[in-house]
């Protein structure tokens, strides 16, 4: 059995046995989980192959909970207001009658905007470029009264929210004020010094996946063809220019690590997200049957909420799921922040590893309480 035991306190136990488990079962499994209590780690595991604590892989849509970040940030600056349209910021955004559409509403897969007539090429992503065609676009429905998993194009939203009211990108704010002064290890653009850590995700050409409508995918075109969402963090310059839909990189520390700076604060250090914003961004936005997937789903402010099928945590959690069914949240019931990234995607959402891990941690915490 291939682990690497970094770290559990006394009364985690139990979960690492439960990701031992794992590994005894299945000999090509291999993941990385971590888990902090008020800010302090309390758990850190590695194990199967190819997986070690300094290994880096793709974490998908996970990636959108850490842009989510720089936009709390934004909203606790007093630059970004959620109940402002966003033609306030945008001005361009108000056709086809999107005029309307709050910036709440358009970063809680609201817009209808699932994509654009012959698809985005790969070098458009992170670009004002992939914003003008966004911004032209007609929506799917009437803006504000459904709601359907934005799998790509929420990423453009925000980068062009971030662009819009501070002159600069996404990635940049990101790495200023959240990744280097907090040490987190979770890249919104993977600089080439830490390409020797990167491990690619390893997945079956017809594994079970998030339905990405077409138009998002359609036309897709860089040195590397991508005709599967699967594909994105496995290409250099996917990696590189750090897409915040579904283009980050790190680790399953990193992954809890920012979750607990921004709830509790890590250390002696204070959270750098306050009560307010926390309630303002992750109060529940929209419940229900999702147009994209045809699957029930529940978002706040870009961060996914537990329903049923979801069931990561207390009310109160808030995060991301990546395809590969990678996990970051922070749960302020139980004080908590989790991570949770494999190297070979999973199937299925319903009690997949990560939730049950996340389950573990959470009895492990109430037991000490």
């Amino acid at each position: 059995m291939l682990t690497s035991l970094g770290f559990v306190a006394p009364g985690y136990e139990d979960v690492l046995a439960l990701f031992e488990s794992f590994l005894a079962e299945d000999p090509h499994y291999s993941a990385q989980v971590a888990a902090y209590r008020d800010g302090v780690p309390v758990l850190s595991l590695s194990g199967g192959p190819g997986m070690d604590p300094d290994t880096l892989t793709g974490a998908y849509s996970c990636s959108k909970g850490v842009a989510a970040m720089v936009i709390a940030l934004l909203v606790q600056d007093g630059v970004l207001d959620l109940d402002k349209a966003v033609v306030d910021y945008w001005p361009e955004f108000g056709v086809h009658g999107k005029d309307r559409l709050l910036v709440r509403e358009a970063l809680s897969h609201q817009a209808g905007l699932l994509g654009v007539e012959g698809g985005f090429g790969l070098e458009e992503f992170t670009t004002a470029g992939a914003a003008l065609r966004l911004a032209a676009a007609a929506p799917a429905w009437q803006p504000g009264r459904q709601f359907g998993y934005h799998a790509l194009t929420i990423g453009i939203l925000m980068e062009e929210l971030c662009r819009r009211t501070t002159g600069e990108a996404l990635q940049d704010i990101y790495n200023r004020r959240i990744r280097e002064p907090q040490d987190v290890d979770f890249f919104l653009g993977l600089p080439a010094d830490q390409e020797p850590r990167y491990r690619d995700v390893l997945y079956e050409a017809d594994a079970a996946q998030p339905w990405v409508d077409p138009l998002s995918l359609e036309g897709m075109n860089s040195n590397a063809p991508v005709s599967s969402i699967m594909e994105l963090p496995n290409i250099r310059s996917v990696r590189a220019a750090g897409m915040s839909a579904a283009g980050g990189v790190g680790s399953a520390d990193g992954l809890a690590r920012l979750y607990a700076a921004a709830t509790t604060g890590v250390g002696t250090d204070s959270p750098f997200l306050t009560e307010e914003t926390i309630t303002a961004m992750t109060r529940e936005q929209v419940w229900g049957l999702d147009r994209s997937s045809g699957l029930d789903n529940a978002f706040a402010v870009v961060f996914m909420k537990p329903h049923p099928s979801r069931n990561f945590g207390s009310h109160r959690a808030f995060g991301h799921e990546g395809a590969n069914a990678a996990l970051g949240f922070a749960d302020p019931s139980y004080r908590l922040a989790f991570g949770y990234i494999p190297r070979r995607a999973e199937e299925g959402r319903t009690q997949g590893r990560a939730h049950r891990l996340a389950a573990a941690v959470r009895r492990s915490t109430a037991g000490l309480s």
